[in-house]
């Protein structure tokens, strides 16, 4: 059966608000990357953040067996369907593309009719606490589960990857990035971090790897590249800054002041070795028989 009976928590409606702001809309689809807003693995410091967040979606999908052409692959958490589209492109797979945000998701609808894969992405309008999927079996359910830095808006982790391991194929794998608290991080220290963006925790590497064995899941890898982290939030304000002006006008100034400072915690958090972000791949075991 379909799991619908929880409805989004605050955390999740809080974050479903912010993002269908305006401000924020312009921001992300401007400054952050444009297509892919999620953090970006840099080969330099000046790098485009572009080119950067397009390589973590390369990288992540070669942490995966090979794609074939008929694989269904969700995307929790989808964005402007960026990673999307280049799955389908390069792989010819089906993705379904689940968010909470109505301004992404018409934003991503339009890109992906742009880019001709409209088929090939159905954009849906929801929370991945709640998936709208039936229970996977041997035949039916997703090949793969992919999600960048989305989790953390979610206050049910543990319901987030619940829901990805109930629609996963037996086989199949998940593969996901999350900004996270260091696994050694004093209380206290990411408190302006967890204020900005209304959040009352972080996971971090330890619980995902805990969660996801009680889940059943065996954890293949997790690569730390947290320093990827900092390089991130340091281009988007250093990008931030040098815009400041050109944003004006299509942008409160109190967001931007507010998105200044908030970037500034992140990159401080990091460098204190209090942050962390890396690569997860997680796979669900095959049946049984």
């Amino acid at each position: 059966m379909m799991n619908s009976s929880k409805t989004p928590c605050v955390a999740v409606e809080t974050a479903r608000d912010y993002y269908n702001s305006e401000d924020a809309d312009h921001f992300y689809s401007t400054i952050w990357g444009g297509e892919d807003i999620h953090i970006g693995l840099y080969e330099s410091a000046d790098e485009p953040i572009s080119v950067a967040s397009q390589r973590t979606v390369q990288t992540m999908a070669g942490y995966l067996p090979e794609l074939r052409t008929g694989d269904i692959i969700l995307d929790l958490g989808s964005g402007y369907c960026g990673a999307a589209r280049y799955l389908a492109k390069t792989y010819g797979v089906q993705v379904k593309a689940v968010n909470l945000s109505e301004v992404e998701n018409q934003r991503a609808r339009e890109l992906n009719l742009a880019a001709y894969l409209a088929e090939k992405i159905q954009v849906i309008d929801g929370s991945f606490e709640s998936l709208p999927f039936e229970s996977a079996n041997e035949t039916e359910g997703f090949d793969v589960i992919w999600s960048q830095d989305a989790i953390l808006h979610s206050a049910q982790r543990e319901q987030v990857l619940a829901e990805a391991f109930r629609v996963l194929k037996p086989g199949g794998h998940f593969v996901f990035t999350d900004p996270m608290q260091a696994d050694n991080c004093p209380q206290g220290v990411l408190q302006p971090i967890l204020d900005r963006i209304h959040l009352s925790s972080f996971g971090s590497p330890g619980f995902y790897h805990q969660v996801a064995e009680q889940l059943g899941f065996d954890v293949i890898r997790f690569d730390n590249l947290t320093q990827q982290l900092i390089n991130h939030y340091q281009r988007v304000l250093d990008e931030t800054e040098r815009h400041t002006d050109k944003l004006i006008g299509k942008i409160d100034p109190d967001y931007i002041e507010r998105m200044k400072t908030g970037l500034s915690h992140w990159i401080e958090g990091g460098k204190n070795g209090y942050l962390a972000w890396g690569i997860f791949l997680l796979q669900k075991p095959e049946s049984k028989i």
